[in-house]
């Protein structure tokens, strides 16, 4: 695999390999932190010095369908000991697409210190690296972060259904059998939490997992992800883009490929996603 710096990448900086990681354990200006949907990985195992953020938990208001407020996002910063100048590095498992989500949050209220660990989980266990059940803890941090900006990487229905009918890009990074109706889940997992199956008409078919490598969870190079998205689907990095998936997570991986390693202008994630535009009324579907 060809180096991080050597793949062509708008923002190579955003990345980092697991070679880099290991020799940042114990650095006081990183913090690692470990991002899973199966929530029993990180306690099975983990990162030395690596803290979990929950994306339930941890990033979504306990009772509205949002995500956590200023506030709360600064208790969390200040749990896992972030203060501003913190770098921190993002990881976990599905090639990172939840330490993508966890990082697109952490962008909603301007944490610009962030990187991610290429390969994930995947190429650390694959490597022989340590991991540790340990649980660290780090002295609380006074953390002042702005009110959440919702307005430049995040999207809504209504924005949504504006962006569709002047004929914006869409891109829909679902698996095709969910694209096409067949399926309102992923093929391996419960068919729930939606009325109707089908794609937003208009959108692009570009299913998240091909801008990683299947072996080990590294990203494509930009050349590879350049014939997927432009070379296939006609996408411009001046372009207006919308991404979406079933609950916005699989889309924040998209969302990350094309803003930090293809250096798209505006990108957003529309993290209502499909579970939202499947149950709602009176907009347009199309299988």
């Amino acid at each position: 695999m060809t180096s991080i710096a050597g793949r062509g990448y708008a923002r190579a900086d955003v990345l980092v390999d697991t070679e880099w990681v290991a020799q940042h354990l114990h650095d006081p200006a990183i913090r690692i932190v470990e991002s899973n949907e199966d929530q029993l990985l990180y306690p099975s195992g983990h990162i030395p010095g690596a803290v979990q953020v929950d994306w339930a938990a941890d990033l979504n208001d306990p009772v509205r369908r949002d995500y956590l407020d200023r506030a709360g996002f600064e208790a969390l910063m200040s749990r896992i000991g972030v203060a501003k100048d913190t770098t921190v590095v993002f990881y976990g498992d599905k090639s990172n697409w939840w330490a993508t989500y966890a990082f697109w949050v952490f962008q909603l209220f301007g944490h610009i210190n962030a990187k991610v660990m290429d390969g994930g989980r995947l190429k650390w266990e694959q490597e022989g690296r340590p991991l540790t059940r340990e649980v660290p803890a780090y002295p609380a941090t006074s953390y002042t972060a702005p009110e959440r900006d919702d307005a430049h990487i995040r999207a809504f229905k209504d924005e949504v259904m504006r962006h569709q009918a002047a004929g914006l890009p869409l891109v829909d990074v679902r698996s095709p059998a969910e694209f096409s109706g067949e399926r309102t889940h992923m093929p391996e997992y419960p068919q729930e939490g939606v009325l109707r199956g089908g794609h937003i008409p208009g959108a692009k078919s570009v299913p998240w997992a091909r801008a990683a490598n299947p072996e080990d969870g590294t990203f494509k190079p930009a050349a590879d992800l350049r014939a997927i998205y432009e070379g296939e689907q006609g996408l411009k990095p001046t372009d207006d883009v919308i991404a979406y998936c079933r609950i916005g997570e699989r889309s924040s991986h998209t969302w990350f490929v094309l803003t930090y390693l293809l250096g798209y202008d505006h990108v957003r994630n529309y993290d209502g996603s499909w579970t939202e535009w499947g149950n709602s009324v009176g907009v347009p579907i199309e299988k």
